[in-house]
């Protein structure tokens, strides 16, 4: 682990209530929780500066380590090797159905409760990226999840399902019904043109949860570069470029962390409209 990452981040382990699973989870700030689950191929230091940036607005980030090495700068070689042995070894994860949610959104649910009982707030926020990108979504369940984020949702895999979800009927069904009755709403991002997640994944999002649902697509064109990806695909860490403050990318980060910020906030906390 590169401990200069995570220097400020205070480590815990948490296990569910099952006993099936024990991660560590990373923590700085104070406020009401945000659950920030990294992408491929682990939790790497971009990942943390976009948890550091919602921590700095007033909020505790949670990392959860679900996989990879905490810490680790990506790599082309570290990213496969991470990839296959989540497919082929791991049973956390349902890499290719596309109906039915990761069984380890059961402990990032638990993570959830126990984190708005003693942060407070109106609820948690929960942002999933890339391969983790539908586990915010999926997360719903828990009354206490009321800011759901997908950042490139890639799950499921496969070209069959380049129009599913990833998730149950009957997490659709909560989401939906919460929404609906406590006037909640998600966010979405990607990178047009993303082979990972394409156009008929988002506009099933939108068919299923309307204008309850809001697309943040980029150009390309205005990503930060990165050798190790063929096509920008990674929108808050990657290839988010810091040195263009008023670019889509910036504007997109700073969109998430209002919505987080206005969402868990406590209701005596937010303003009221003018």
């Amino acid at each position: 682990m590169d401990h200069a990452a995570l220097a400020e981040y205070a480590r815990s382990d948490f296990t569910d209530a099952a006993g099936r699973w024990t991660r560590p989870v990373f923590r700085r700030g104070q406020g009401p929780a945000v659950i920030i689950i990294h992408e491929m191929p682990g939790l790497h230091p971009l990942v943390v500066r976009f948890a550091d940036r919602v921590a700095e607005a007033g909020m505790t980030v949670a990392l959860p380590s679900l996989f990879g090495e905490p810490g680790r700068e990506p790599s082309l070689g570290y990213g496969l090797g991470t990839i296959l042995k989540a497919i082929c070894i791991r049973r956390e994860f349902d890499v290719w159905a596309a109906d039915r949610s990761s069984p380890i959104v059961d402990w990032l649910r638990e993570l959830a409760r126990a984190l708005h009982a003693e942060c407070g707030g109106r609820g948690v926020g929960a942002v999933g990226m890339c391969f983790t990108g539908n586990f915010a979504l999926a997360m719903m369940t828990e009354p206490a999840v009321v800011a759901p984020v997908l950042a490139q949702p890639s799950l499921p895999l496969g070209g069959k399902n380049a129009a599913a979800i990833g998730v149950s009927a009957a997490e659709i069904g909560c989401a939906r019904r919460r929404m609906a009755e406590e006037d909640l709403s998600m966010i979405g991002l990607r990178f047009t043109g993303d082979p990972f997640v394409r156009d008929g994944r988002f506009q099933a999002l939108q068919d299923t949860f309307g204008e309850r649902f809001e697309a943040i697509e980029i150009d390309p064109a205005d990503a930060r570069p990165d050798p190790r990806l063929k096509h920008p695909h990674s929108v808050l860490t990657l290839n988010l470029r810091d040195d263009d403050p008023d670019g889509p990318t910036k504007t997109a980060e700073r969109r998430v962390i209002a919505f987080f910020k206005e969402r868990t906030a406590p209701q005596d906390a937010v303003a009221p409209a003018p």
